[in-house]
């Protein structure tokens, strides 16, 4: 079992923050790098051609570990999920009469891409609501998600955990029916991964979007992608010299080149050699492999138990263990509360969360202890009494 990193990051000891679905803190190491960075840019004489891709392929190589890729050429730096979704969307065909199938409510970054799409060719958006009861809640939407593919989906384009709530998808079943109906799946791994285990190999979806802010520790404006065979013949949505063929010969570039490099390569933003921000990315996903994500999952699980127990018992709702994530979960507050009364007595006592939607929603990992989530159920205890 891991013990609490607390030490590794710089957070003040007065706040306690639940809330690394918004943004993670930043590694001590992590901010180190950024520095370091910033620091060689005074210089840029000292700055190789070779600097332009050796940390870039350590980058790929440290995440494909992470999720269990053999190929690091299947990995692609991008800024952001919307940009990984526009790669996705640019090279996929639809017609009237099929559909795309998500789950209600999912980041706007997985949905508008969906939304477009579906607008421009005639095809069906179908958005699965979850049930109105909060029995069974979880289990009885993956249910609902699986009864809406049919042999018309060409997509299903879903999160293994609903970023708002929480709630668990069963990626493993939705693989398999895909597969049944030869449609796409297509998976925002942001709220997901390096907060639990993750195996391309096993899931084996078509793509997996991860923006590098959350559960990467990683800073904003970079992420990271996994591309199937599926793209490899694909259009990016920006041509740059850098995902080219001999692009390493800088003597060569004006011999422009038709090819693009292996693999999913051709998916890359344009300066993705960012000089500050691959450093800290890549510094960050090696700290995670170090530490493990079945190991996370079982910290957050460990120190989140206890709490969650009482608050159920106090008549807050909080879903199944199966359907829900060890590291985000969504808190449902007894009838009659008033959320600003609790958002504002939260506030006071430096107690950091999220609202999403009617959930009050909780997001630990590495940094927290198991007092946080004790004196969290404290205070919210005390922010709904009348």
């Amino acid at each position: 079992m891991l013990r609490c990193k607390r030490n590794k990051f710089t957070l003040p000891p007065s706040v306690t923050y639940l809330n690394c679905a918004y943004m993670s803190p930043l590694l001590k190491a992590v901010e180190k790098a950024g520095i370091n960075g910033l620091r060689a840019k005074r210089n840029p004489a000292l700055i190789s051609p070779e600097d332009f891709f050796t940390e870039s392929d350590s980058l790929r190589e440290a995440f494909a570990r992470l999720i269990h890729a053999p190929d690091p050429h299947r990995v692609a730096i991008i800024p952001s999920v919307s940009y990984g979704m526009a790669n996705v969307t640019r090279n996929l065909r639809l017609a009237r009469g099929e559909n795309v199938v998500l789950a209600a409510r999912q980041f706007p970054s997985n949905y508008y891409p969906w939304q477009r799409l579906c607008h421009e060719t005639g095809a069906a958006l179908r958005v699965v609501a979850p049930p109105e009861t909060f029995v069974n809640r979880g289990r009885q939407w993956n249910e609902r998600l699986l009864e809406s593919i049919d042999a018309s989906t060409r997509v299903v384009a879903i999160a293994p955990v609903h970023w708002a709530d929480g709630t668990r998808f069963d990626l493993a079943a939705l693989r398999r029916r895909t597969h049944e109906v030869n449609a796409l799946l297509i998976i925002d791994g942001t709220q997901a991964v390096g907060a639990m285990p993750f195996d391309i190999m096993h899931f084996r979806p078509d793509a997996l979007i991860c923006a590098g802010y959350k559960w990467l520790f990683g800073p904003y404006g970079i992420g990271l992608a996994y591309y199937s065979e599926y793209f490899d013949n694909g259009l990016p949505v920006e041509e740059n010299w850098i995902n080219r063929v001999e692009s390493h010969s800088f003597a060569n570039l004006v011999n422009y080149q038709s090819e693009y490099r292996p693999g999913a390569l051709r998916y890359e933003v344009g300066e993705h050699s960012n000089f500050i921000l691959v450093p800290m990315l890549l510094r960050a996903v090696q700290q995670l492999n170090n530490w493990n994500p079945e190991q996370i999952e079982a910290y957050c699980r460990h120190i989140t138990q206890n709490s969650l127990n009482a608050l159920k018992q106090q008549g807050f709702w909080i879903e199944d263990d199966a359907w829900r994530g060890a590291h985000l979960f969504g808190v449902g507050v007894p009838p009659g509360t008033d959320m600003e009364k609790v958002k504002a007595h939260l506030l006071r006592h430096k107690i950091y969360v999220s609202y999403r939607g009617d959930f009050i929603r909780v997001s630990v990992n590495v940094y927290n202890r198991e007092q946080d989530m004790t004196r969290f159920v404290r205070e919210l205890q005390k922010a709904v009494k009348p």
